[in-house]
């Protein structure tokens, strides 16, 4: 299990680059998680837009978060009897189908369409690994790869992959040089970890390498800076 405060770190380093009226797509997990209570105490003006969401959407409607003339849209939920009931009948939610929520071009159209998708791995390519352990399925990465295309072709959209530094339980890190398990999506805005946000949309390889390896856990970084250097990722 992901510590809290490590997920309540990462959360709130990714809600400082939120700007308000936004519109949120959040996958589940203790990271989005911590984004959304993070969310709750500094945004206005925030839509949502998503795949699923769970009762911390619900939180943020009851602090006047969200922006009341927009409904929150979305395929599937999952929470408490206490959001079931608040959905019932209720006009501020749509659920749509899938094939519409999750369709690159509807998403596209949101206003700052903002992303936040946990992984597994992440490498210098900015490749992420969201499904795979040891070449087995380890969970299915959903609708998050329609959501980054839609909120990088979205006016002012950005999305974010969010991991812990270190898998505590594998005692090994989770930015690598090179992915050996299957690429489940590219070309993020961000990576986020613990140790802050790497900038990778846009970067030359260079740099890109560089923000990733300074996010990534003390103990790992000199190995990734050589392995950079033989893969003629860095520059200096």
């Amino acid at each position: 299990t992901l510590q809290l405060d490590i997920a309540q770190q990462i959360g709130e380093r990714i809600a400082w680059e939120v700007d308000d009226h936004s519109t949120l797509q959040l996958g589940i997990g203790a990271i989005p998680d911590a984004v959304l209570q993070a969310l709750g105490t500094k945004h206005h003006g925030l839509r949502v837009w998503t795949e699923m969401f769970t009762d911390n959407v619900l939180n943020l409607e009851e602090k006047g978060v969200l922006n009341k003339d927009i409904p929150i849209v979305a395929s599937f939920l999952f929470g408490s009897q206490r959001l079931y009931d608040w959905i019932h009948e209720n006009r501020r939610v749509r659920m749509l189908r899938t094939e519409k929520t999750n369709d690159p071009a509807q998403i596209a159209r949101q206003n700052l369409m903002t992303s936040i998708n946990a992984a597994l791995q992440v490498d210098l390519h900015d490749q992420a690994n969201a499904s795979f352990i040891r070449g087995s399925v380890y969970s299915g990465f959903g609708g998050s790869t329609d959501f980054i295309v839609g909120a990088l072709h979205s006016r002012g959209g950005q999305s974010f992959i969010a991991l812990p530094s270190w898998h505590a339980k594998a005692n090994k890190s989770t930015i690598v040089p090179k992915l050996n398990e299957n690429v489940t999506s590219f070309q993020h805005s961000y990576v986020a970890t613990e140790n802050g946000l790497a900038a990778c949309f846009g970067q030359g390889e260079c740099t890109q390498a560089e923000n990733l390896i300074r996010i990534a856990h003390e103990d790992a970084r000199e190995e990734l800076t050589m392995a950079a250097r033989e893969m003629v990722f860095l520059c200096k």
